[in-house]
């Protein structure tokens, strides 16, 4: 979860980096209505622990500001809109579409649901941002909704079908963020990967990051959000081989590293997919880091597929790893399937997070020694290329791109000097 400070309108963000971005629209228009004491919470339904963690949250808002106007929306609320009005914090309750909907925020408005079926959605609106409260990374929204039933995804009913956003508007987005101080923009969505089958000629991701680079030089850092394995085009192959604007981290949506349990899961990849992908990617960028998403204890799965899983890790390559404990959510198709018992679940995603953390070591321990350049994010704390974490000097300038030697680890962080 973050917060940001109470200017006027408060939003409480949980969960992925294109909330972060809706976020930020949501409170310009709760800015243009007057709501300067609306508090809106942005949730996450990607487990039931995040669901549960906005629920809290409301109820501690709520006990600490008795006389605002509680508004909450986000994927939690698209799936289960009568669970979140039912609640007596809550004012009003606003689906996906509606929350990016200037009118959803009319301080005379007196309907408390505002809700209706994202599956029926087929425009992606539009916005033009000026910065983002609290970040010195940028994010654009590039793509939203999924077109494809993960058995044990919930997303896609909360996110609608896919569709693209209009190159030129992604750029005039970028510029605008570039002209105003950002040295880094972030590509966010659903399913990037899908980006541009929507569109008339149907321009690949890949197309769409080159013209967005060339039309927007003066951007000096690009990341990209999670990459499906099998939907990697070769202009995007070829741009992570060629252009240093691209950040040498790439993110892989992997889930697991067993065969069947990735068609139980309704994947389109293999586990060969991911391995491929990773060599191939090192290949044309040898600095390149990777990172998957993985969960454990999906339902069916044997000791023999969870180690097939922990072996993708060093087979891919893989640094950066997020951890998920399967998680059954309701109306999926895997919640129907022989769930395994909680304590196993916990014991592997104990056992990948220990990987995870192993691996990491390994990486930051290889960095000792080598020069960096971070983006200073606040007071003593950045990125660097590889999206590892450092520590700085609380003398670096904030929001700026600093050249540093990498001197020690400290934890899950490396720490550095600025060079002269």
């Amino acid at each position: 979860m973050t917060m940001t400070k109470r200017l006027d309108p408060q939003v409480v963000t949980f969960g992925c980096r294109m909330n972060t971005y809706e976020s930020e629209v949501m409170r310009d228009h709760a800015r243009a209505a007057g709501l300067g004491d609306a508090i809106i919470v942005n949730t996450c339904a990607v487990t039931k622990e995040a669901e549960r963690q906005a629920r809290q949250a409301v109820r501690k808002l709520r006990r600490e500001n008795p006389n605002a106007r509680i508004i909450v929306t986000g994927c939690a609320v698209q799936v289960n809109a009568d669970l979140w009005a039912g609640m007596p914090e809550v004012d009003r309750v606003l689906g996906n579409a509606e929350k990016l909907k200037a009118e959803s925020y009319a301080p005379g408005l007196n309907q408390q649901i505002l809700v209706d079926d994202i599956m029926t959605v087929r425009e992606t609106a539009e916005h033009l941002l000026s910065g983002f409260e609290g970040h010195t990374r940028a994010f654009v929204q590039v793509q939203q909704g999924c077109d494809h039933r993960c058995t044990f995804c919930i997303i896609p009913y909360a996110r609608g079908p896919n569709r693209s956003v209009a190159m030129g508007r992604i750029t005039e987005q970028v510029r605008a963020l570039v002209e105003n101080g950002y040295k880094e923009v972030v590509l966010t969505g659903v399913d990037i990967t899908a980006y541009g089958q929507d569109l008339p000629g149907q321009p690949p991701l890949g197309q769409m990051v080159r013209r967005l680079l060339a039309n927007v030089p003066e951007l000096p850092r690009l990341r990209l959000t999670s990459l499906d394995p099998v939907e990697v085009d070769d202009d995007l192959l070829d741009l992570i081989g060629r252009e240093p604007r691209l950040m040498p981290h790439f993110h892989l949506s992997a889930q697991a590293g067993d065969d069947l349990i990735l068609k139980r899961m309704k994947r389109r990849h293999l586990r060969h997919h991911v391995i491929e992908l990773a060599d191939r990617i090192r290949a044309l960028r040898p600095d390149a880091v990777l990172g998957a998403d993985i969960i454990a204890g999906f339902p069916t799965e044997t000791d023999e597929h969870f180690e097939n899983s922990l072996r993708l890790v060093d087979e891919a390559g893989l640094t950066h790893l997020h951890v998920f404990p399967y998680s059954s959510r309701p109306g999926t198709p895997a919640a129907r399937m022989p769930a395994l018992p909680g304590d196993v679940v916990k014991v592997r995603a104990a056992r990948l997070r220990a990987k995870a953390a192993a691996v990491m070591g390994d990486y930051l321990a290889s960095r000792v020694g080598s020069m960096a350049r971070v983006l200073v994010e606040e007071p003593g704390h950045g990125h660097c290329e590889h999206y590892v974490p450092v520590r700085l000097p609380e003398t670096a300038p904030v929001g700026e791109i600093v050249t540093v030697r990498l001197t020690a680890v400290d934890g899950d962080t490396l720490t550095g000097d600025p060079c002269a």
